[in-house]
């Protein structure tokens, strides 16, 4: 049967826009691939971040270099990316300070998430526990909510810093729960471990890994634990809903990006190498460990989850009144 002349044309039109993209995929990655770390190592997501490099420079062949560049929260690191060429060897590692909350406290943001980054996947959770001094009357989420009910601003809690993640978290917890608690703000979460550890205040957002080892040594009290399901290394502790506050969940995310325009066939294969990354064994074991809950998304579901939290948090800092800076 003889092809129709258009039909022809047609498909040679075709073939003639895919070829490119798909011999760039056979040949990516051709040499080693960046990924950029807008904090310290030592920290939550620059240790996820290494997980996934390790297991994608097996995979894929060539080596994933992890480049830490700390400094304002993550966004140096971020604008970095967001100018870098894409063309799938410049990738981001990053956390919800630098996506969501900065959009929100930060004034002219050298950035826009959705539109000079390239979501690829969701990868990890890492839910803060509800802490408290262990000479604090409450021993439930309950009773820290009555006991703060009926003692109205007589109750100081710490965050890491004006706008934070554990700061939001509480800010959205106070709201909730219909309390007015005292915010003292520190530099770091440090300082706030130890003030609370010494009781100069009740209680704060913590991460497990700073929490449980004070908690075990009974200088802290672990109320719950603001995630949909309980920790495996502290079943024990309850969660927000378990304990009385249904679908309270808090703590810090970690996503993969690239920068706006890299092509979608290299953002599919990222997003394998996430997928598979997080179902290996070894590496669920080890986020276990680190009291991390395994979360993989689509790219059209982390760039939904980046633009529903900012939308959130815009309104919970119109409402408590928060202002950029």
């Amino acid at each position: 049967m003889k092809i129709p002349t258009h039909v022809r044309a047609l498909a040679v039109a075709i073939f003639a826009t895919l070829a490119p993209s798909l011999s760039f995929a056979q040949a990516w990655p051709a040499k080693p691939v960046k990924m950029i770390v807008g904090y310290p190592p030592g920290g939550g997501t620059n240790t996820v971040a290494r997980l996934l490099a390790d297991h994608m420079s097996k995979s894929l062949g060539q080596q994933v270099v992890i480049e830490n560049r700390p400094g304002a929260g993550g966004r140096i690191a971020t604008q970095s990316v967001a100018r870098s060429e894409p063309d799938g060897y410049t990738l981001m590692f990053a956390s919800d300070a630098e996506l969501t909350i900065a959009q929100v406290t930060v004034k002219a943001l050298p950035y826009d998430p959705l539109k000079d980054l390239q979501p690829i996947a969701l990868a990890g959770r890492g839910p803060y526990v509800l802490v408290t001094h262990a000479g604090f009357a409450p021993n439930t989420l309950a009773e820290l909510v009555a006991y703060a009910r009926a003692n109205p601003n007589k109750v100081n809690f710490g965050s890491f810093g004006r706008g934070s993640q554990n700061h939001m978290i509480d800010e959205r917890f106070k709201v909730a729960a219909g309390i007015s608690t005292v915010h003292v703000s520190y530099k770091g979460s440090g300082p706030v471990i130890a003030d609370l550890a010494g009781g100069q205040i009740q209680y704060s957002f913590a991460t497990p890994g700073a929490a449980l080892p004070l908690a075990k040594g009974g200088k802290l009290k672990i109320l719950a634990v603001a995630a949909s399901q309980r920790l495996a290394k502290a079943d024990s502790i309850p969660t927000m809903s378990e304990a009385g506050m249904p679908g309270f969940t808090g703590g810090s995310w970690y996503g993969l990006l690239a920068p706006a325009g890299t092509p979608a066939i290299v953002v599919d294969r990222l997003h394998a190498e996430v997928v598979s990354a997080f179902n290996a064994p070894e590496i669920r074991s080890k986020l276990e460990d680190l009291s991390i809950l395994p979360a993989v998304s689509t790219p059209a579901e982390l760039t939904q989850l980046i633009r529903s939290e900012t939308d959130g948090l815009r309104q919970l800092a119109a409402k408590i009144g928060l202002e950029p800076e």
